[in-house]
């Protein structure tokens, strides 16, 4: 079912001028309603702007896009950064690269649809894309092989084990990765899966993710060699865009205080979720993640007429499969998690 609203749901959400309990989307860390996290962005719209328009090859240039990124690179523990106004331009600016005779790309399982070309797709299981990509490094050497995945994709294969990634000759392959649905939650003080996967000596390595879900504002970021950076700025893709908004960057920065004591809350809420849920083996979820995945799309309708919303829709199109997700976020209390609980405990899966 679509919901129309008029405004951000936080913990709750309004729908024909009812509410609901809203256990969905990606709002990981509650920031976007979030009243300290707002008044912070509002104090950074005024001093930057509502929004920037302009190339970051412009002979004036704000030194927030600079800050951010060093930033950034500590926290994810890349050599260098650049952000863009979306994670899904980051992953085409990316895919756009890579697009040429010198690389040969091989989509993993489940990998976004940010990250992929016109045409392309990904291998339906590790082992097809492992012989696939063993017999192209057997039969071609001018050709790069770069492997693209997601580091969350909701089935388990990769994080946060990365059992089967290990299994692949990643000494020969560049790695590529959208991390969207990491940083910020996942890591050594959220910053993701760059540190975990450096150790894996793949050929290369480079991250790419959105930093609306968990960062709560809109941008994207690339992370990697200092010399891959530097030559993504270079294209005419990264110059003829516009940057992620100065304000939001600024906010980013501003508020990491926040976002300690919100993935603190958040772990909180997954382990006391977790204490009480009497029906693990109906749903799929991956160790301190705060997405419960399920099959039973009967078991969103039961939700819903329980004052319950959560994630449930064909995803990334309307002709894949229905994507049943409740999200835990740090903006819920236990009221809230002990009513989730209570209408699972009643349904019959």
């Amino acid at each position: 079912m679509i919901y129309k609203i008029d405004s951000f749901p936080g913990r709750e959400i309004i729908v024909d001028g009812q509410k609901h309990l809203y256990f969905g989307g990606t709002s990981y860390l509650g920031l976007q309603t979030d009243e300290e996290f707002q008044e912070i962005l509002i104090n950074n719209i005024k001093k930057y702007g509502t929004g920037y328009g302009a190339s970051r090859k412009s002979n004036v240039r704000f030194t927030i896009f600079e800050e951010v990124e060093n930033h950034l690179v500590n926290l994810v523990g890349s050599e260098s950064c650049v952000t863009m106004s979306s994670g899904y331009l980051a992953a085409q600016l990316l895919i756009r690269n890579f697009s040429s005779s010198e690389y040969k790309l091989f989509y993993a399982p489940h990998t976004h649809s940010a990250l992929h070309l016109v045409g392309s797709k990904p291998y339906t299981t590790y082992t097809t894309l492992n012989i696939a990509l063993q017999a192209h490094l057997d039969s071609n050497r001018k050709a790069t092989p770069v492997v693209l995945l997601d580091s969350i994709d909701f089935s388990g294969c990769n994080y946060p084990d990365f059992k089967q990634l290990k299994e692949l000759p990643l000494s020969n392959v560049i790695l590529i990765v959208d991390d969207s649905h990491g940083i910020g939650i996942v890591g050594n003080n959220g910053g993701g899966v760059f540190e975990e996967l450096i150790e894996l000596r793949a050929k290369e390595l480079i991250v790419c993710a959105s930093l609306g879900k968990a960062f709560g504002v809109q941008a994207g970021a690339i992370f990697g060699g200092k010399e891959r950076i530097r030559t993504l700025m270079e294209t005419d893709f990264f110059g003829g865009a516009s940057p992620a908004t100065p304000a939001g960057l600024a906010t980013l920065l501003d508020s990491k205080n926040i976002l300690a004591e919100k993935r603190i809350k958040l772990q909180h809420n997954i382990a006391f979720f977790l204490k009480h849920l009497k029906q693990r083996e109906a749903f799929f979820f991956m160790k301190d993640y705060p997405v419960f995945s399920f099959m039973d799309q009967d078991l969103a309708t039961y939700l819903e007429q329980g004052s319950i919303i959560t994630t449930n829709f064909s995803y990334p199109s309307d002709g894949d499969s229905t994507k049943g997700r409740i999200v835990l976020g740090a903006q819920h209390n236990i009221d809230d998690l002990q009513m989730l609980l209570r209408q699972i405990a009643r349904y019959n899966f």
